[in-house]
């Protein structure tokens, strides 16, 4: 078996994780693909995601600092006889809330490097002190000038919910990177990395010629640890966990073809082997409070957030003035790409939905105050109870007692409570938070059943209707009609067909129909 090492929780440099004796997933192959194939990148990929390691691990090739590299991929195919002045801003840390914090801390970041360069910076502007910078440092050292830009966005992030700071701060941010569109003849390379992907019109200011990587196959898995990577590299810390339950718990993070490995957030899967628990390490380590609010005025249907399709250009489009909610849902890591197609010429359609089961518990875990339920941790565990037990008739008054302790001024209050899909997503969103196996718009040779529960050797299928729409009874009729069991009896658990049926008057479930098979 092989040696156990660290594991490099927080770890971001390059240097210290290939001298601590730490687990490293070689992602040279990749650094080495980009610098053949151009000069201006971008990168977009949810917090958390080894953005930082990734470029420090390119700080330290392109200062040609050989001995880190011996053993990798990249070490018998470089030139280590040519070092690159490198440029390395990051925003990585604090909180910025206005134009003068920002600029403050983009003049401590120049003169930083100015002093480690040797250059003397003259110009009194931030823009003309940057150019001076990049010039300087190619004059002074013969080699032109790597650019590494981390976390390109986040001043803009922290602040989006207050939108003229936002804007104040994406003017602010604009004006630094502007400088790169002109400094071409003294750059060697240059990396943006971030979150979110805003638009170029709006931040880089005509710097066109950067190569959007965030979505590119050949790129999917350059940040992110792979099942392969799971299986060799940290083979050693996998006695004593189910290997089945890591992925489902922490795989499924794709950026483009379906057909291309997915790969797992390293947050998760380190704090995992550390602590051998299966918990939600990664959304845990931020709330997104912004994310839900913006859920719930928009009514989303919660059920569809994991079939949810869009456009290529709506996965772009993210803006203090305008956010989607798919881009915003997508570029934060909340839904990940589950397939792409090519419908017509030029024409690109990505389905979305969760990454994985740790995902989709925690967000639906979040939204449930949104959907009115503010004592949501004490109602699921009277719905795991009733579930553990498979006690049917408890889980029938468990949901009506759910629907009745909604309060009136919260439907009154509340955009979410008026939409048609309230109640089915306050039925999912509910079941969601508990972790359990669901499919939504479950598929078989006769159609879709709403929604499937596979949870502790038992079947349930659920049929939804709004009796103001359809006659009473049809939920389960439709379930028996259709057939919708047929393709789990083989499996040998009990199946229960389960129609609900909701009124919109009187803001209740009214039938609860089960036939157990």
């Amino acid at each position: 078996m092989a040696t156990q090492l660290n594991l490099p929780i927080g770890v971001q440099a390059f240097a210290k994780i290939r001298t601590g004796g730490f687990y490293y997933v070689d992602k040279t192959p990749y650094l080495h693909q980009l610098i053949d194939e151009g000069s201006y990148y971008f990168l977009s990929r949810p917090r958390r995601f080894g953005k930082s390691l990734l470029l420090d691990t390119f700080k330290e090739l392109f200062e040609a600092n050989e001995p880190l590299f011996r053993g990798l991929y990249i070490h018998d195919r470089w030139d280590w006889q040519t070092r690159h002045p490198v440029i390395r801003l990051s925003f990585a840390d604090g909180v910025m809330g206005s134009r003068q914090a920002l600029d403050q801390h983009i003049e401590e970041l120049l003169r930083e490097h100015s002093e480690r360069l040797g250059i003397t910076l003259s110009n009194e502007s931030i823009q003309g002190r940057f150019r001076e910078l990049i010039t300087g440092a190619h004059q002074q050292h013969g080699q032109r000038v790597v650019v590494l830009i981390d976390e390109y966005d986040k001043p803009i992030l922290d602040n989006i919910t207050n939108a003229d700071v936002a804007r104040e701060l994406r003017e602010g941010l604009k004006n630094l990177y502007s400088v790169l569109k002109d400094a071409d003849p003294h750059l060697k390379f240059c990396l943006l990395t971030g979150v979110s992907k805003f638009s170029k019109v709006s931040l880089f200011s005509g710097l066109n010629n950067l190569r959007d990587i965030t979505l590119s196959r050949d790129y999917g898995a350059i940040c992110g640890y792979t099942d392969a990577d799971i299986d060799t590299i940290f083979a050693p810390e996998l006695p004593g966990l189910d290997r089945d339950q890591i992925r489902q718990w922490y795989n499924g993070y794709r950026w483009g073809d379906e057909r291309l490995p997915s790969v797992y957030n390293p947050f998760d899967v380190l704090l995992l082997l550390q602590e051998r628990e299966f918990r939600p390490y990664w959304f845990e380590s931020a709330t997104p409070t912004f994310l839900v609010k913006l859920l719930a005025e928009h009514g989303l249907y919660t059920p569809r957030l994991d079939t949810l399709e869009t456009e290529a250009a709506l996965l772009g489009r993210f803006d203090v003035d305008e956010i989607a909610t798919e881009a915003l849902l997508f570029q934060t890591g909340y839904l990940t790409v589950h397939k792409v197609e090519q419908p017509m010429t030029g024409y690109w359609l990505y389905t979305l939905g969760y990454p994985n089961r740790e995902v989709e518990a925690s967000l639906n875990q979040a939204l449930l105050p949104a959907l009115g339920m503010p004592r949501a941790a004490q109602q699921r565990i009277s719905l795991f109870r009733a579930l553990q037990a498979h006690d049917l008739p408890a889980l029938e008054t468990h949901f009506k007692a759910l629907f009745a302790g909604l309060p009136h001024d919260w439907y009154r209050n509340n955009p979410i409570a008026q939409y048609e899909g309230h109640y089915a997503s306050v039925f999912y969103s509910h079941l969601a938070a508990l972790g359990l196996a669901i499919t939504v718009e479950d598929a078989g040779n006769t159609g879709r059943v709403d929604m499937t529960v596979d949870f502790n050797g038992h079947i349930y299928l659920f049929e939804f209707k709004v009796v103001e729409q359809v006659p009473e009874g049809r939920a389960l009729r439709q379930l028996q009609d259709k057939g919708y069991a047929d393709k789990y009896r083989g499996q040998g658990k009990p199946i229960h067909l389960i129609g609900v049926e909701f009124s919109r008057e009187q803001r209740q479930i009214i039938a609860f129909d089960v036939l157990s098979l």
